[in-house]
């Protein structure tokens, strides 16, 4: 299976912004002919959907994120991003990248990147 890495979590305070990064670790996977998405879990909480980018770049969002995450993939950079704005203390916890087929993740869980929205 294809090892996907996530980075650009951090401390951030509210009202802030990150752009988190999954990159794969096999050029032989494109995460353009892939429908990706972005999970989230916080403390104490269950793992929750967050974005989805599929075919036709076609993009979908969570209620609690819409307006201010923006899912995108490069293709040359073999990557796939997640931009996040006016982000909340709600927004807190480990975000992790998959891919996904019939809007469900495939495959085990990675290390994810965590975000902290705090002042």
């Amino acid at each position: 299976q294809v090892q996907l890495v996530e980075s650009g979590g951090g401390l951030v305070q509210p009202g802030g912004s990150l752009r988190l990064s999954c990159v794969a670790s096999e050029t032989i996977f494109n995460v353009s002919f892939n429908d990706m998405g972005w999970y989230r879990q916080a403390p104490g909480k269950q793992r929750e959907w967050v974005a989805a980018i599929k075919s036709g770049d076609r993009k979908n969002y969570a209620d609690s994120v819409k307006g201010r995450f923006t899912i995108s993939r490069d293709k040359a950079k073999n990557t796939v991003y997640l931009q996040m704005n006016s982000l909340k203390p709600e927004d807190t916890a480990v975000y992790y990248c998959k891919t996904m087929h019939y809007d469900r993740p495939v495959g085990s869980w990675g290390q994810g990147t965590q975000v902290t929205v705090s002042s």
